[in-house]
């Protein structure tokens, strides 16, 4: 006599269920010997029949179970999915940017396409940085359904007033920047700065244009090819690697601690003396140097545009003026043994031509000693602009520094700078400028992680005229 053997429908589909899920491996040897119970010889006793018939009933239920659970998790696994891909980057939950960011896509570089790294409290200095998006960029490439290009915004909203004469105090908008960024592959990513903004150009301390009217601004626009840590190529249109804060603060004043730049670093549509935006090639890297941790950027590149005709756009984006290029060598050490500080010196080397003198060689060199933390920053550069007359044995040197220094409380943080710029009355490339020097004092308050309220006072001693106070609000933001 035998044991009753399973009903053939149920038999089936046990078995069916058994085969086609990844349990399979656990049950099947289990369900192998259940069904072969039903050829056992009849010298089984009838309670272990009835004891059989349970056992099956109790798998048939838990089958059920299971397949409800799978359905469940792979309906979860879709909606994680679908969430995924309209997450905003999380990158730029920091707010500074590592100051190699934009030559160097795979450790900190100048240009941004790593991603800064997040600070408690506050966004910490380049960004930190992208190595969060490597899986989601794999992935991305892999289906070619889908874009590998990121699009991030900022913008900020300004209300500002001061006593210099015809000022007024009024709400201006600030930079609206779209900030975009494409792994094309492993080694090849691209990276641009859309800038809409609105107000007159300051070239050289001489004011052009309509103040109420918008203009698009293409920032930063280049390609990077990035083989390994030593060596990394851009080309296109960067932030020139002179000094510490042209490289590691952007178009974006949510990234930096102040309402505005130092005046050195001021970019050349707003009054800035150095050429801040080059158009050319730039390669960078680490050298192997242990624990020294030194890094090298050297850059080839049109030169600015000498002062006249002002109505002529500073940066050479098409046609450089000269057949000579701008060269520009940058070193600087990041010691492992003192944490955030950052040391190191560039030189830059272009010939102007003016249209009043014979020829301007220019010489630009710079050093900076700064210690950038989480909840503490100082920075510190100084910088000296030498303009040499070709055929002369004039030169004019024009010396300016600044030193900033703030420390995070909270989610406050107060803040200190003074800046010194001194311009020759008879410089020949930019006299307007003149002397101007002095004190500003702020507060940061992150209101959210992605949205800065600033608030600053400043005071600028100027040459033979009534120094300036001035009283800026801004708020700051991320999208």
């Amino acid at each position: 006599m035998q044991i009753p053997s399973l009903v053939s429908s149920d038999r089936f589909r046990l078995l069916n269920w058994i085969t086609s899920r990844r349990s399979a491996r656990i049950i099947l040897p289990f369900a192998l010997i259940l069904l072969c119970g039903s050829t056992l010889p009849a010298q089984q006793a009838s309670d272990e029949t009835a004891i059989d018939k349970h056992t099956v009933q109790l798998l048939m239920e838990r089958i059920d179970q299971l397949e409800a659970r799978v359905r469940q998790l792979e309906a979860d696994k879709l909606q994680a999915g679908a969430e995924s891909t309209t997450t905003a980057p999380g990158f730029l939950a920091a707010r500074r940017v590592d100051p190699l960011e934009s030559t160097l896509p795979v450790q900190p570089s100048p240009d941004g396409i790593k991603q800064p790294q997040v600070s408690a409290g506050t966004p910490a200095s380049p960004a930190q940085s992208e190595q969060s998006h490597q899986e989601d960029a794999m992935s991305e490439r892999m289906d070619l359904s889908r874009t590998l290009l990121r699009i991030r915004g900022f913008g900020d909203v300004n209300l500002h007033g001061d006593t210099h004469k015809g000022d007024t105090t009024s709400f201006s908008l600030g930079q609206l920047d779209l900030f975009i960024t494409s792994d094309i592959s492993e080694k090849f990513k691209f990276l641009s700065e859309i800038v809409f903004e609105a107000g007159p150009d300051t070239i050289y301390g001489v004011t052009r244009g309509q103040a109420n009217i918008f203009t698009t601004d293409i920032e930063r626009y280049f390609m990077q090819y990035s083989p390994n840590d030593y060596v990394t190529i851009s080309a296109g249109r960067v932030h020139t690697a002179i000094g510490f804060y042209n490289t590691a603060y952007h178009h974006s004043t949510w990234f930096q601690t102040t309402t505005d730049r130092p005046f050195l670093f001021n970019f050349e549509d707003r009054g800035g003396i150095l050429p801040v935006h080059t158009v050319g090639v730039s390669v960078s890297g680490l050298i192997p140097s242990g624990r020294l941790g030194l890094h090298y950027i050297a850059e080839v590149a049109n030169g600015r545009e000498s002062r006249a005709p002002l109505q002529e756009e500073p940066v050479a984006n098409v046609v450089d003026e000269e057949n000579h290029k701008g060269i520009n060598l940058a070193l600087f050490a990041r010691p492992e043994a003192f944490r955030g500080l950052q040391v190191g010196f560039s030189v830059y080397r272009d010939g102007l031509e003016p249209p009043s003198s014979r020829g301007v060689e220019e010489t630009i060199m710079a050093v900076h000693a700064v210690i950038t933390r989480p909840t503490f920053e100082w920075l510190n550069e100084g910088v000296v602009i030498r303009h040499s007359l070709i055929g002369q044995s004039k030169a004019y040197n024009t010396p300016g520094f600044y030193t900033q220094v703030s420390r995070q409380y909270g989610l406050f943080r107060p803040y200190f700078r003074y800046q010194y710029v001194n311009v020759a009355k008879t410089e020949p490339i930019f006299p307007d400028v003149g002397l101007r020097h002095g004190p500003s004092a702020g507060i940061r308050y992150d209101v959210d992680e992605f949205v800065a309220l600033k608030f600053q006072y400043d005071y600028t001693f100027l040459r033979q005229q009534p120094g300036i106070n001035s009283l800026s609000l801004q708020l700051g933001f991320t999208f």
